[in-house]
């Protein structure tokens, strides 16, 4: 990525982003290239950068019944985007409510406590798909700011989950652009997830990907963008 050329966080320049621990924090294989690949694949151009995912769900959906299939592209589509290492939970897809939320929670706190992240992504309240609300929820326990080396934690969008999620309250205020060959990156990992991918014009189309990105850094004068909504925000300059 060129430095101070990318747009991010209300139209304001970030100067590089480097030297940061990036953790994604997802309910399913998928979830966290389709929420924020392309900003993944941007973090990790810079070798100072390392980013690290958790999944809490095993690979097997309500689409697919092969858990190994998912697994499989899980570790092909991180690859593609330069994730350092992928953490799967293996709990139940679509059985989260029926779940202790403790057990959401801990293996959560044990990343957070093991990997000390200073950036954070995670699903949107707003989302349709429970699993979402119930990682987020879980997230926001596990994230508390007991955790003084956590600087920024934001939601991400991820299409036919958060566009239907109903009432619809994801507000973005953080726009991240990119260019078209990061926006390839991101098509090529979610290519890997062949089950997952939809005919246009179903939102999980690559098309329909790709003209979401499109849309959502038009609105920013920009060719792409992927949206955050901003969680919590601290800049510690005294305890």
């Amino acid at each position: 990525m060129r430095e101070a050329e990318e747009f991010i966080g209300n139209i304001q320049i970030r100067e590089n982003m480097k030297k940061n621990r990036i953790l994604i924090i997802a309910a399913h294989p998928d979830d966290e290239l389709l929420g924020c690949g392309a900003t993944i694949a941007m973090y990790t151009s810079s070798k100072d950068n390392i980013v690290h995912s958790i999944i809490l769900c095993e690979g097997e959906s309500m689409r697919s019944q092969d858990g190994n299939a998912k697994q499989s592209a899980m570790k092909k589509a991180a690859k593609v985007l330069g994730i350092e290492s992928v953490e799967c939970i293996g709990l139940p897809d679509q059985h989260l409510d029926s779940v202790p939320i403790v057990e959401i929670i801990t293996p959560i706190e044990k990343v957070v406590a093991d990997f000390q992240p200073n950036i954070i992504y995670v699903h949107s309240g707003a989302d349709i798909n429970k699993d979402h609300k119930i990682v987020f929820d879980a997230a926001l326990v596990a994230l508390r700011p007991k955790n003084v080396f956590i600087e920024e934690i934001y939601s991400f969008y991820i299409a036919s989950a958060t566009e239907w999620g109903y009432p619809r309250t994801f507000n973005p205020d953080t726009w991240v652009g990119f260019d078209k060959e990061v926006m390839q990156k991101k098509l090529d990992a979610f290519a890997c997830y062949e089950t997952e991918l939809c005919d246009y014009p179903h939102p999980r189309s690559l098309m329909a990907i790709e003209n979401l990105a499109k849309t959502m850094g038009n609105q920013c004068c920009m060719d792409y963008a992927e949206v955050f909504e901003t969680i919590r925000r601290v800049d510690r300059w005294a305890r």
